[in-house]
């Protein structure tokens, strides 16, 4: 079975990203030398979740208001409405608002400061 076991995150700034998600998610980078390469660390190995890398990117900016063209990732939040919101502060924009996944939770979409879109999700089961 092909299970998802490594995600990469491709940032213009990579600085300003590992500062971002930093902030927002409490994710460590520990640089993978000689690379400008980074490992990802999202979470005690305790816990359900992959880890994954940041890179610098090779190539253009994904275009704004264009189909996405990746795989996008989503990370477990408390709250999505407070993770939404820090996002923002932290220089990220919103690319769809808080829905109802029903069943399941709380979904939205944001974009980090380097254009790349991710999910937040909130486990509710009473979500409608």
């Amino acid at each position: 079975m092909g299970r998802v076991v490594h995600f990469e995150i491709h940032a213009e700034d990579p600085a300003r990203a590992q500062a971002f998600y930093g902030a927002l998610f409490g994710w460590t980078f520990t640089q993978f030398v000689p690379m400008e390469y980074w490992v990802v660390k999202t979470g005690s190995d305790a816990q359900p979740g992959i880890d994954g890398g940041l890179l610098k990117r090779m190539g253009a900016r994904p275009a704004e208001g264009q189909a996405v063209n990746a795989y996008v990732c989503t990370a477990d939040v408390a709250s999505v409405e407070q993770a939404l919101e820090q996002a923002l502060s932290l220089g990220g924009s919103l690319a769809h608002p808080k829905m109802a996944i029903p069943g399941v939770g709380w979904l939205a979409y944001a974009k980090d400061p380097e254009g790349n879109i991710f999910g937040m999700m909130q486990a509710d089961p009473n979500a409608a």
